[in-house]
């Protein structure tokens, strides 16, 4: 019976938890580290079957390696903070065991995200004998395979791509953030980037906006460029799309607090001297923040995110629309979390099963898109993510 090892015990964890648990068919032993074990244990508590729980520090292979040893996973699943993708990487080369993430490789002291340092140890794993699947969340995750199965079912060629994410959601909170709130800002306040004609072009931050008409009675909302991870290794295996861009909306108090808080030196990441100390001003706003795993409870509303891609077909212009819908409330009743983990967290319990099942193998660093993208939206459908798909008259969002 397969065994697997989820490191990470926020929202993500916490709904990829409950989702191994519900599929003993796949998921056998299930052990849950964090370096916080109480996290872990109020999970457990929750859980309709046993699990076991562990702490660890995934800053430090060794912990790691010597964990990995213990439980003989088969699969590690890294929802963990992205800063501690290599590390984890690393262990699991050392044990001989599959890794999966959701969020691609960032540096602590960079607010830059990219593949480039995680597909570098294409060829170790690949020596191994071991499969790597980077980025099996939502987006990324779905919306790679999303593009996927348009290619395989819709279009000769595609054209454009432009990935739109959603949260329609209410907290009753002014300001807080959705998923863990030092990577949401950095994400937020970097400069956006889209593909366009073979070159990267940059825009400053939250300066694009358009308006969309969302599907299921959501309605019109401002959408705003960034950019996001999944472009990188979109681009690189569907070379024939000539534009791609990547939206989410906000709602104007968080961007107005979001604004006021970069005005005043709270967003920095650098370290500052306070009362004899050194602090980093995100981290010490994130303190200060609700926890978005206390979010679930008080959010209503639902979420939107899918991709809207023009092309080609026998000959003939078409314009494609695949989303997915998720209710806040309805995850919350299921899981105890919100649906921006929720949509997170099933993928990647989806993507464990995928390699587990033999379904999703190969010796080396893989993103979504370059498997089979049927299979995998078979189940997610089935575990609570199904998607709808329609033919727009329009040509642009």
């Amino acid at each position: 019976m397969n065994r697997v090892l989820i490191i990470g015990a926020g929202g993500v964890g916490r709904v990829a938890t409950f989702k191994c648990v519900q599929n003993s068919d796949v998921f056998g032993e299930i052990t849950l580290a964090s370096r916080t074990k109480s996290k872990c244990d109020a999970i457990a508590r929750r859980l309709p079957r046993e699990i076991r729980t562990e702490v660890v520090d995934a800053d430090k292979t060794p912990e790691l390696v010597a964990l990995i040893q213990d439980v003989r996973p088969n699969l590690v699943l890294n929802l963990a903070l992205p800063y501690q993708d290599l590390t984890i990487m690393d262990a699991c080369l050392e044990t001989g065991v599959h890794y999966l993430d959701t969020a691609n490789y960032e540096h602590p002291d960079e607010a830059k995200f990219c593949y480039a340092p995680q597909w570098a140890y294409h060829d170790r794993f690949k020596k191994a004998g071991l499969t790597a699947l980077l980025g099996s969340g939502f987006d990324p995750g779905v919306t790679n395979v999303y593009v996927a199965r348009a290619k395989k079912h819709h279009f000769d060629r595609m054209e454009t791509v432009d990935i739109i994410d959603c949260n329609a959601g209410d907290h009753g909170y002014p300001f807080a953030t959705n998923f863990n709130p030092e990577i949401n800002i950095r994400e937020v306040s970097a400069k956006g980037r889209f593909f366009e004609e073979g070159n990267w072009r940059e825009t400053e931050p939250l300066s694009v906006k358009k308006q969309f008409d969302f599907p299921d009675s959501i309605g019109e909302k401002d959408i705003y460029l960034l950019y996001h991870e999944e472009m990188e290794s979109l681009t690189k295996h569907f070379p024939e799309v000539w534009r791609m861009r990547f939206w989410m909306t906000f709602g104007q108090s968080y961007l107005t607090h979001l604004k006021a808080l970069e005005n005043v030196g709270m967003t920095r990441i650098d370290p500052v001297v306070y009362e004899g100390k050194e602090i980093i001003p995100l981290q010490f706003l994130k303190s200060l923040l609700p926890d978005p795993a206390s979010l679930g409870a008080r959010t209503i509303g639902k979420t939107c995110i899918g991709c809207w891609i023009r092309g080609e077909k026998s000959g003939k212009k078409r314009t494609y629309y695949i989303y997915n819908i998720c209710d806040h409330q309805k995850c919350y009743k299921e899981t105890g979390a919100q649906a921006v983990s929720y949509t997170t967290g099933v993928p990647a319990a989806v993507g464990a099963a995928m390699i587990l099942k033999g379904i999703w193998r190969g010796a080396g660093v893989f993103n979504m898109e370059q498997f089979d993208p049927d299979p995998f939206l078979e189940l997610v459908a089935q575990w609570g993510l199904p998607f709808v798909e329609i033919f727009p008259d329009a040509d642009e969002i």
